[in-house]
Order: C-alpha cells, then structure tokens, then sequence
C-alpha cells in the first residue's frame, strides 16, 4: 500500500527579458495555504521593461511566500515554495529555504557564498548577491525590529507620530479592498491600509482616502496640506510620491523599473551615437481631411481607430520602403551596417511606470487597415501597462509623438540599436502661403534625429523630405506604397 507524502518545490525569478537581473513584485495573488494549479498565475513583476505576470509551472499548496510585494528580487532567487504530492518513500526537497529579506541580514552575511542555479537566461553563479535596498525603508524597519532580538532602539532624527503596523506583515486574504496604484500610493507614502477609512462603492479605498489619511497623520510643524499637494502634482506628472513625512522641500522619487531603464538606455544612445536632427514644416490640411473622411466613413472597420498617427506611421514606412538603407543598425563589433530585412516600428509610449517603446513587427508589410489594428492594440496594451518584453526588442525605427502635448517639435534621442527616430508635432491652424494666397491651414513640424554613422545628410533629408510630401498629399501613399 502506498502513502501519499508532499515535498516541496520551489519556484525561482525567472529572467522575463534579455539580460536582467532583478525584478519588484507588485502583486501577489495567492497566500500560504491556497491550492495552485500548474499555468496558475501566482504574481505580477515589474522588470526594468515591463510588468509580467508569472505563473507557477506545477500544482500543490503554496507552503511560504519569501518576499513581500514591492521587495526587489534578484533572477534566480526563490520566491515561492509549494507544498506538492508525491509517491511513497520520495524523500522531501533537502533545499534548504532562503529567509525573508527582513530576517536576520547578518546571519546572510556572513553565509559562506553558495553555487546556485539559475532558471532562465544565465548559468551558475555564486549566492550572497546582496539586493538594492528600497529607499523608503520605514516599514522594512519596523519588520526587523520585530522579529529580533530586543535592542535599544536608535535616537529618532526628529518627532513623528507612531508607525503603523508594518504593510508586509498584513495576511494577504484580509488586506483591504483597493487597486494595486492606491496600495502602491499607501505603500509610498508608509501608510497601513487597515487604518484608512475607505469611502469608494463596496467599502474600496480610494487615492483620495490614501491622501486624507496622510493629511490627518501629518505632523502639527508642517501643515497637511503640503503633503497632499506635493502627492497631487507627482499624480499629475505620472510618478508616486515616496515620503515617509510631511516636506515642502525636495521630493525624491527612487529611479528603478521602466524608468531605470530608460536613463540608461538614452545615455548610452546619447553618447555612442552621434546624432543629427532635421526639421521641417508641413502643411498637413489633406492629411488631417483624410483622417476625418476614414473615421466617417469606416472603411478601415467600426472599431478601428483611426488618427493622424497612422498617416505619419503609413508615411514613414513608405519613405523607408523607398530608401532601405535608413532601417539598419550598426555593428560594432563586425564594424559592419546591417540593412534589416523588415521593419518593426516603434511607438514611445507615456506610461504609469515611465516612456517605453513597443514596436509592431514587420509592420512595413501591413495594409493601411491592418497598420491601424496594429497601432490600437499596441497603445490600449500599453495603457493597460501589460506590454511584454517581447513587444519591445527588435525594433528598428520609431516614431514619438510630442504633439499630443502640445510641443510643436523636438530633438528626439535615438532608441538604442536604431538609426532613426521621428518627432510628430502638433498640429496648428496657421497663416500659410497657398495658390499664390496666404490663408489659414493646418501645419506641423517633424524633426528626423537620424545616427550619422550609417545615415548621411542626403540619406536623412530623403527620408524626412519623403514623409512630408506623403502627409501633404496623402493620396500618394497609395501611388508611391
């Protein structure tokens, strides 16, 4: 007769991209105890590229949850263990479980490094990697005080009204009802949800609560009302207020994730690339006639969007159709240009978590209804900040579109790897000289930043001079395409 026993398994960061190293877990969507189903999706992580969600690769119970939601985790490293079942005599898993980040960092410390593997994307390397450390560490503080030993606490740098119960140590199953961007807000600003009154539809907290319960905590030196309108201008501009206390001072904002990712990239675009700019005017009044005859008409479908976008992006691709050699890249190491076969276009994209560029696959093959279908779905995933990783390599030319804040033009830097990027600016009614008449027409200005390595002034003025005679007299996207 046999007996069922259960052994651990554990699952590990996966490298969700190319070449990263770590990620932060939002959101859990299980607890200890819970049953998982292989396939299931257990958490969502941010990666310097994009939000993922993981799901676990086999089923049992889930045994301990190693990291909290927000802890930055290192590839490689367990974050679950499930509890599975097994046939008799099979021993249980002897891999010994990593503590907590907030447990005991000297007993870490002085661990003698370890050969782990490692699951996706990078061989063996040593343990002890120590992780970046969270800025705003008042509730990773208060964690570790409680499960040490007893010490004389430090001399507190000024008065502050008693710390809440730690967020971490809430029990997933009796968190509060609110979305991930106000548990993400409380979170910030060291606020434990259980003591915000909610006043949303079924007892949901709202920002609005999150600020108010932030006001009334404020110290009587500072008024609330410099915390909340400090918190409202970061909401406006798309970024979460990190403090811990009342300021009318600096505001400091931890640079990690999409837009880590970002500072880096352009750097290293900024100062490898030499890069050059032209500009040019165009009167744009048939363009913007056309777009309003598509969306009235529905030839492209009911339900696709159409906007002057997609004209600017059908231009773009048939100037590089007639001139291949702007949708290259350049090789360093072979000291070669590399002419790429198809064309995946980017989109820069303003999101929550900062600028990231998805790119629709070989779109210079698209009709200019599937183009549209393409650009919808690729903007509503990208609001929605589900945007894979895989929807943001490879791309090979961009377009960013500064006109939707009313910036007339710019100098746009070049996305890594590319040899182009185009600027479309805003779209303004101006006095313009027409059939020998000056009269008002619809103008915008369109800067072309190209790498001057590969692309020469004649190349990028083709290129750009081609784009502004297609959106000026847009019937010839169908003559020249």
């Amino acid at each position: 007769m046999t007996t069922e026993v259960r052994s651990l398994r554990e699952f590990k960061m996966p490298d969700v991209g190319e070449g990263l190293t770590e990620a932060e877990i939002l959101s859990w969507y299980v607890k200890p105890g819970d049953t998982v189903t292989d396939g299931q999706v257990v958490c969502e992580v941010e990666t310097a590229k994009a939000a993922v969600e993981l799901p676990i690769p086999f089923n049992g119970v889930v045994e301990q949850l190693f990291f909290p939601e927000g802890a930055t985790v290192d590839v490689g490293t367990v974050i679950i263990s499930v509890a599975v079942a097994g046939e008799a005599g099979a021993a249980p898993a002897a891999v010994p479980a990593p503590a907590p980040v907030a447990e005991a960092p000297a007993a870490e410390a002085e661990a003698e490094p370890e050969r782990r593997e490692v699951l996706v994307g990078y061989g063996p390397r040593t343990g002890g990697t120590q992780r970046r450390a969270r800025r705003t560490t008042t509730t990773k503080t208060s964690v570790t005080a409680s499960k040490t030993a007893p010490a004389a606490p430090a001399a507190p740098v000024a008065p502050a009204p008693a710390a809440p119960a730690p967020v971490a140590e809430v029990p997933v199953g009796e968190r509060p009802l609110a979305k991930p961007p106000v548990r993400k807000l409380a979170k910030d600003l060291g606020i434990d949800l259980r003591a915000v009154t909610p006043t949303g539809p079924d007892g949901v907290i709202t920002r609005e609560d999150v600020h108010a319960h932030a006001a009334a905590q404020a110290a009587p030196a500072a008024p609330a009302v410099e915390v909340t309108e400090v918190a409202e201008v970061a909401e406006v501009a798309g970024v979460e207020v990190p403090v811990s206390a009342p300021t009318a001072g600096d505001v400091r904002v931890p640079i990690k994730g999409v837009r880590k990712a970002t500072a880096q990239a352009m750097v290293a675009s900024a100062f490898t690339a030499p890069h050059v700019t032209e500009f040019v005017q165009v009167d744009v009044t048939r363009t913007m006639k056309f777009v309003r005859r598509l969306k009235e008409s529905g030839e492209l479908g009911r339900d696709v969007r159409v906007s002057p976008l997609l004209l600017v992006a059908k231009a773009l691709l048939t100037a590089i159709k007639r001139h291949p050699e702007i949708n290259a890249q350049w090789d360093e190491a072979a000291q070669e240009i590399v002419i790429k076969g198809q064309v995946n276009l980017g989109i820069a994209a303003a999101t929550p978590r900062g600028l990231i560029v998805p790119n629709i696959k070989d779109a210079g093959s698209r009709t200019l209804s599937g183009l549209a279908v393409a650009l919808g779905e690729l903007v509503e995933t990208a609001r929605q900040g589900k945007t894979s990783p895989a929807d943001m390599q490879g791309g090979t030319v961009t377009i960013t579109n500064v006109g939707v804040f009313g910036v007339d033009t710019g100098t746009p830097i070049l996305n890594p790897g590319e040899a182009a990027i185009l600027a479309f600016g805003a779209v303004r009614e101006l006095p313009w000289v027409h059939k020998g008449k000056v009269v008002p027409r619809q103008v915008t200005t369109l800067a072309l930043s190209f790498d001057h390595r590969l692309v020469d002034g004649e190349l990028g003025s083709k290129v750009l001079a081609d784009v502004a005679a297609l959106l000026e007299y847009p019937k010839r996207l169908i003559t020249w395409g």
